[in-house]
């Protein structure tokens, strides 16, 4: 047995669950008198909502059913929306520092062609420890060069990527290249500078020329050209081209969002902004274009040295105030993934700094829903949507709230986790120490 072997085998033992993926719901359940926050409409007192076959099928107080339904109590208990990952590598990297547990990047700069569902690992431990936090969705975004691919929707259950996919292609992803200008100082190198700006408008060039290409290859497939050959990359940006859906520009600076905003109106597409540090100085443009944010800078440094330390924590509270659509997100850096679990607190850092709760609540749930395109199917408790749900012992922005119970289109899924195991362990081993009780 080689070496290298038994590290691959260690390796896949490490980032493998042992849970087990949850069947399709087979009888109506009914949960009983507990607080509904609803999202949408609302938060609803001692109200009942019952749901079959994955879907909300009503919500009221003392619902008569004729059927026989499985009746989980939950008074005193609060009951939300599965909440929404809107961008991470999650189920596309286990442990950074080991190269085969990364599935996040492709050779090259232009792929737009990859897909991440076809990556996605079911078997994460990361997963479970997601679920934890009530988070039962996430953006699955492919990270490398310039257009690094198509995101996929994920469920955070099921044996493998066909069953987890909830929704593909969701967008694809553009990594704007830095806009910064040099700056006029004695001893600067200005062939450096020239060599950085030259760089800069060879990869827009790069991907202005990719997508004039894909135009051209659409006209030659509608047209049954002979000419037409099968191209996987260029097939890849047709739904973007048609309108049905979106570009995901990565960028941060303010320099960075205007040019992917001029550039995306210049080719006529959609577009979403991921990032958005700076996204609070540009309210009117993207106000004027329409044109929402995946906000992920919650909890970060600010972006220069004359900026007050709390402005990544204001600038949700600034968003909204303008009217700007946004959504939060964890970071969307590869080495923030285990972190993902750590959703809730991001919206309630932006609420303790401005941010009313209801839309802190909405930023992670019917916000992202509809910046994503699955509005109709999940973020808030409606009836005809997924069940698609937990319940807490108390507000999910609160980190003292633990989640008792959840759902994914009605599946009842195992919240165990890796966490709870250690937590488990140790706690037995300080008891038998004497030194707990």
């Amino acid at each position: 047995m080689s070496f290298s072997f038994i590290i691959l085998t260690f390796i896949s033992f490490l980032s493998s669950s042992d849970q087990i993926p949850s069947p399709d719901q087979d009888h109506p359940i009914l949960i009983k008198g507990g607080t509904i926050h609803t999202v949408a409409n609302g938060i609803m007192e001692n109200t009942d909502l019952l749901f079959d076959n994955g879907k909300i099928l009503l919500i009221g107080k003392d619902l008569n059913i004729s059927s026989r339904p499985e009746i989980i109590d939950a008074t005193g208990q609060h009951v939300f929306p599965g909440l929404i990952s809107a961008g991470s590598t999650l189920g596309l990297q286990e442990i950074g520092a080991v190269r085969a547990t990364r599935d996040y990047a492709e050779v090259g700069d232009m792929n737009p062609n990859a897909r991440s569902n076809v990556s996605y690992n079911p078997d994460s431990e990361l997963i479970p420890i997601s679920r934890s936090n009530g988070i039962l969705l996430a953006l699955s975004v492919p990270r490398s060069g310039l257009i690094s691919g198509t995101s996929s929707l994920m469920m955070l259950d099921g044996w493998t990527w066909e069953d987890a996919t909830l929704k593909h292609p969701v967008g694809v992803h553009i990594f704007w290249p830095s806009m910064n200008l040099p700056i006029n100082s004695k001893g600067r190198d200005k062939k450096k500078d020239h060599t950085q700006s030259d760089s800069r408008l060879k990869s827009i060039q790069k991907i202005d020329d990719l997508f004039q290409e894909s135009r051209a290859y659409l006209k030659l497939k509608d047209n049954q050209s002979p000419s037409y050959k099968h191209d996987l990359r260029l097939e890849a940006l047709i739904p973007i081209l048609s309108g049905e859906g979106s570009v995901f520009i990565h960028a941060n600076e303010v320099r960075q969002i205007e040019a992917a905003i001029y550039w995306a109106q210049r080719q006529d597409l959609k577009m979403v902004i991921v990032g958005g540090k700076d996204s609070w100085r540009v309210t009117d443009l993207l106000i004027k274009k329409g044109i929402p944010v995946i906000y992920t800078q919650t909890h970060s440094t600010p972006m220069r040295r004359f900026e007050r330390y709390d402005q990544p924590f204001k600038t949700p509270y600034q968003l909204y105030s303008a009217g700007v659509k946004f959504c939060i997100s964890n970071s969307e850096s590869s080495f923030q993934t285990p972190h993902i679990r750590n959703l809730p607190y991001y919206a309630a850092k932006a609420s303790s700094y401005g941010l009313p709760w209801e839309e802190a609540l909405r930023s992670i749930t019917l916000s992202t829903a509809e910046i994503l395109g699955v509005a109709d199917q999940v973020g808030s408790l409606e009836i005809g949507k997924d069940a698609t749900l937990f319940i807490s012992n108390g507000d999910i922005l609160d980190i003292r709230s633990e989640v008792n119970i959840a759902f994914i289109q009605g599946r009842r899924v195992d919240l165990s986790d890796r966490h709870k195991m250690l937590f488990s362990k140790y706690q037995k081993k300080y008891q038998q120490k004497g030194i707990l009780k």
